[in-house]
């Protein structure tokens, strides 16, 4: 599974719609054949890796007892027990690092005075706006009849279109690459 395509995808998600997921989950995760499927490959005094959230990692720990809906592990970094859901025991080694894409935003080199940029500001909303001054850190947009500073990272490229129905549509291919031509009348 792709956690850093989900994550991508939830950040779109409402609060609202954020708690309703999560209450689904819990809720899938307290059936019992998930707790039986998962104590059926477990035997006291194995070693496991189980995820822990406050740490965001995966820790080693020694199973100590079996309950009915959670484990007792020894951490043996810490060697502190612990009341383990069986849910967060990875039994097939799992790859638990969740690599988000950086922000990667543009560089200073990467725009010119006149180039067309997007951000989003602070309160959420797309703008676009030509390059009228680089600075060091910034660029001066303007946008709307309004100017805008904006750091390098928070910019990314917009494309634009004045293509009408039944013509040619031309894409220009950024970073400096061949020109693609899209004919929309086929």
């Amino acid at each position: 599974m792709n956690y850093s395509e989900t994550i991508a995808s939830l950040t779109q998600a409402s609060a609202f719609d954020l708690y309703r997921l999560r209450a689904a989950i819990d809720r899938v995760l307290d059936q019992p054949g998930w707790m039986a499927a998962v104590q059926s490959r477990l035997r006291i005094g194995q070693t496991i890796d189980y995820f822990d959230p406050q740490a965001n990692r995966s820790q080693r720990g020694q199973l100590l007892e079996l309950r009915r809906k959670q484990a007792v592990v020894l951490d043996l970094e810490t060697q502190k027990r612990w009341l383990i859901s069986y849910a967060a025991i990875n039994l097939d080694g799992a790859d638990v690092e969740i690599r988000e894409q950086p922000k990667q935003g543009l560089g200073r080199n990467s725009v010119s005075v006149g180039d067309v940029v997007g951000f989003v500001d602070r309160n959420q909303q797309q703008r676009s706006g030509r390059i009228v001054r680089l600075n060091d850190k910034t660029v001066t947009l303007l946008c709307n009849q309004q100017q805008w500073r904006v750091a390098y990272g928070l910019l990314h490229r917009v494309v634009e279109s004045s293509a009408n129905s039944g013509e040619a549509l031309e894409l220009g291919v950024l970073e400096g690459q061949s020109e693609i031509v899209i004919d929309d009348d086929e």
